[in-house]
């Protein structure tokens, strides 16, 4: 979770960035503008993403086998918010500060019903179904404007209905259901943006902690407890009730040629596994679980734009260092001397090579972007047979896929000290890698591992354009 709030803390980068006056002469317009912008005001919106649970659950039966594993279903939200922002031209020495408060409600599509524990997923052990219906959040908001772009720190209240059941592969089955309203926190960050008169986009990471959900399922064999954990990465629109529906966007900014740059933030996979153990009774049983390798990750990009109007379309480029590991799933009869399997799987580094379209708004640059994605993707496990026969060994796979996201990025002034030729960025990325199959031998048996890469990023970064942005060409 440290490394999750860390990597949300990141986007204060272009936050603090942009921690200056009103600029004199705006970085990338045509020529120099007046940003003329306040934020202050009610506002109400919708928004629509994606997420997913990452929520450790463990399961510890009569006779004390204890297995741990993740929980979390990849899905679609949607939803409302309201709210109310308050701007500062001079709180505490700094300037354009901006406070406010934001309530929002979602649905959801979140739903891992796939996963299965104490055994195998066809005759013994039982079949997981969690799943989150909706949730809401009440934040509050800090963030620093430059101009009509805001960027932010959230935080605050967090409540969700979750729903867990656990059914046996017995006959007859047997199942047990957990269903309740929990609260807790969320914590993010984002960035908004003006799309003239009283319209503002945005793009967002939340992170949800609904606590622990917990009880004694299927006859009283097992006691299970699943701490509900949510990632959220949305795009929205708001509406300033009241705002000054006469602001436009001002010029087209020029985005035209080369930049070079650097980025930094987190990520997050939700990676469905699968093992096959021949050599259990009975033949052939096979595990399905996720392993959801988190951390940091940074690197450096490049790319060209090239510009027709408010039109922006280009290619980038870029290469990331990684920190994501996920080492805590132990399943079967952990910690007992008899079967079990541990895993511990790392995203070292990866890459990717992508088209960029956009759409140009005054200074700011709302784009969608896809293409080739490649990394590294290192597994290990180990295996112990019946406290007799262990094995311990490593796959290293360079993978190959795609990547799609968007973002938006905007001019950046820091304090006064950098040049017009600077941009600050903000965006989500999904990279799928693709699936990865690998078999060791183990007694009588081949044992085959099997996951399918997917990785969540969310980053901030600062570009530097060789085009000298204030000269006009169009």
């Amino acid at each position: 979770m440290k490394k999750i709030i860390t990597s949300a803390v990141l986007l204060g980068t272009a936050a603090s960035a942009q921690a200056a006056d009103l600029p004199r002469k705006a970085p990338v317009y045509k020529a120099p503008v007046a940003q003329v912008y306040d934020w202050t005001g009610f506002y109400i919106g919708a928004n629509a993403g994606v997420g997913f649970g990452r929520s450790a659950t463990n399961v510890v039966s009569q006779i004390g086998d204890n297995e741990t594993q993740r929980l979390g279903g990849l899905g679609a939200l949607g939803g409302g918010q309201i709210g109310y922002n308050r701007q500062f031209n001079n709180l505490l020495g700094f300037n354009n500060v901006v406070l406010g408060v934001e309530a929002d409600i979602q649905g959801t599509g979140f739903n891992d019903d796939r996963s299965c524990g104490s055994g195998d997923c066809a005759t013994i052990g039982f079949l997981y179904h969690q799943k989150l219906d909706w949730f809401g959040t009440v934040r509050g908001r800090v963030g620093l404007a430059t101009g009509p772009v805001l960027s932010y720190f959230t935080g605050g209240f967090a409540y969700g209905n979750v729903k867990t059941a656990l059914t046996s592969f017995n006959t007859p089955a047997e199942s047990a259901t957990f269903s309740d309203t929990r609260t807790g926190w969320t914590i993010g960050s984002g960035v908004e943006a003006a799309l003239g008169g009283n319209w503002t986009g945005k793009i967002e990471y939340l992170y949800l902690d609904l606590g622990t959900q917990s009880g004694t399922s299927i006859g009283n064999a097992y006691t299970f407890g699943s701490d509900i954990r949510e990632h959220i990465f949305r795009v929205g629109v708001n509406y300033r009730i009241g705002g000054n529906s006469a602001y436009t966007t001002g010029p087209t900014a020029n985005w035209a040629g080369l930049y070079i740059g650097g980025n930094a933030g987190g990520a997050t996979a939700l990676n469905r596994s699968t093992l096959s153990l021949p050599n259990i009774a009975p033949p052939s049983p096979l595990q399905k679980f996720n392993l959801s390798p988190d951390g940091f990750i940074g690197g450096a990009q490049i790319g060209y734009n090239f510009q027709a109007g408010n039109l922006v379309y280009g290619v980038e480029a870029d290469f990331q260092g990684s920190s994501l590991r996920d080492d805590k799933n132990c399943l079967l009869s952990c910690p007992n001397a008899g079967q079990f399997v541990t895993f511990d799987q790392k995203l070292q580094w990866f890459g990717t090579v992508r088209g960029r379209a956009g759409y140009a708004l005054g200074s700011s640059l709302f784009y969608v972007t896809g293409g080739l994605a490649y990394g590294n993707v290192k597994t290990r496990v180990q295996e112990t047979l019946a406290a007799i026969v262990s094995i311990d060994t490593t796959f290293d796979r360079t993978k190959t896929g795609y990547v799609v996201g968007g973002g938006i990025e905007s001019p950046l002034d820091f304090l006064g000290l950098l040049g017009p030729n600077w941009t600050t960025k903000t965006e989500y990325l999904f990279i799928d890698l693709g699936r990865a199959t690998d078999t060791y031998t183990l007694g009588p048996g081949e044992h085959s591992f099997s996951t399918k890469v997917q990785e969540h990023v969310f980053r901030t970064g600062l570009n530097y354009h060789f085009n000298s942005p204030v000269v006009a060409k169009y």
